[in-house]
């Protein structure tokens, strides 16, 4: 335990934030949250962090409340006088919007990135991006983790045989073909074109999947509907069987019916975002990330190197 390191964590990423503070080797600093009638809330930190690193972990999903959540968290920190302020971030709301696609519509990840940086944190810590350059809208240090780490690792143990790996969409091809590489094996892409967002026009398979196993690599699931018709695409396509590996469950809309009813024989997540009540356990496992920002975090303290933690695959 490091008396000069405080974690707390937001109520978004509870369950989380205790698993990462007893990776560090300490408890969970103690917050409390009024929430008036109306909907406005404010947290407060029940325990000293005068002179201290002070650590906070929240996901911002769905991205407005726990966004504001942790604002305010760091303003609280920030005026109780904190030595330096980390945001951890598993998911990073927003992250969607990070560019003009047309005209008269706003960057929020770049929004967020100016909020976060005036409401004084020092230094964020996040995972898996949906763009990588939302790095380089901040001015403070930002350490981006890959889930990598954690499930190539864990495919290498599964030992699927005749394994693909394939991306459900071309922008995912980039994270799908680091994995084909590393494990030596085939990559297939699913080719899809949208009207609207989260509804899907057409889609096709590059790629020979026949009697192979597949394993889907994505860094969200959102409505799951992209991912449920890749499986059934793959499956017309020769394909024995599909899995899924993503990152963020974001699972909004009839995600958790899509899957449970789905062709896929399982999907594997982290747990960036805390999976609903109710969900389909038979089909949807968990990895933690907990000690991946543990370790990190006390590298960070202790001025180590952690490189090794965030270089992609």
């Amino acid at each position: 335990m490091n008396d000069m390191v405080k974690i707390i964590a937001g109520s978004g990423s509870q369950t989380l934030g205790e698993g990462i503070a007893k990776a560090f080797g300490d408890k969970l600093g103690k917050v409390i949250i009024q929430r008036f009638s109306d909907g406005e809330f404010s947290p407060s930190i029940e325990e000293t962090v005068r002179g201290k690193d002070v650590v906070i972990v929240q996901s911002t999903f769905p991205p407005s409340d726990h966004l504001m959540e942790l604002l305010l968290l760091i303003d609280a920190a920030k005026r109780a006088s904190a030595k330096r302020i980390i945001a951890v971030m598993p998911y990073f709301g927003f992250a969607r919007q990070d560019r003009k696609d047309k005209p008269r519509v706003p960057i929020g990840a770049k929004l967020v990135a100016n909020l976060l940086t005036a409401a004084g944190v020092n230094r964020v810590i996040t995972m898996d991006l949906h763009a990588e350059q939302i790095q380089g809208f901040f001015e403070v240090p930002v350490d981006h983790l890959y889930c990598s780490t954690l499930f190539a690792p864990l495919l290498q143990e599964m030992n699927i045989a005749d394994l693909v790996i394939a991306a459900p969409d071309t922008g995912g091809t980039k994270r799908a073909n680091a994995y084909a590489k590393l494990l030596g094996v085939d990559l297939a892409i699913c080719y899809k074109q949208r009207k609207v967002a989260n509804q899907i026009e057409s889609m096709t398979v590059i790629g020979d999947v026949k009697g192979k196993n597949v394993v889907l690599i994505d860094d969200m699931i959102d409505t799951a509907g992209t991912l449920c018709k890749a499986a059934e695409m793959m499956l017309e396509n020769g394909a024995l069987s599909v899995r899924a590996m993503c990152t963020h469950a974001v699972l909004s809309g009839q995600a958790y019916e899509r899957i449970q009813d789905s062709k896929l024989l399982e999907v594997i997540v982290s747990d960036s975002i805390p999976l609903k009540d109710g969900h389909p356990k038979d089909k949807i496992r968990v990895v933690s990330t907990a000690q991946l920002f543990g370790d990190v975090l006390h590298n960070l303290i202790e001025n180590k190197s952690i490189s090794s933690h965030f270089i992609s695959i």
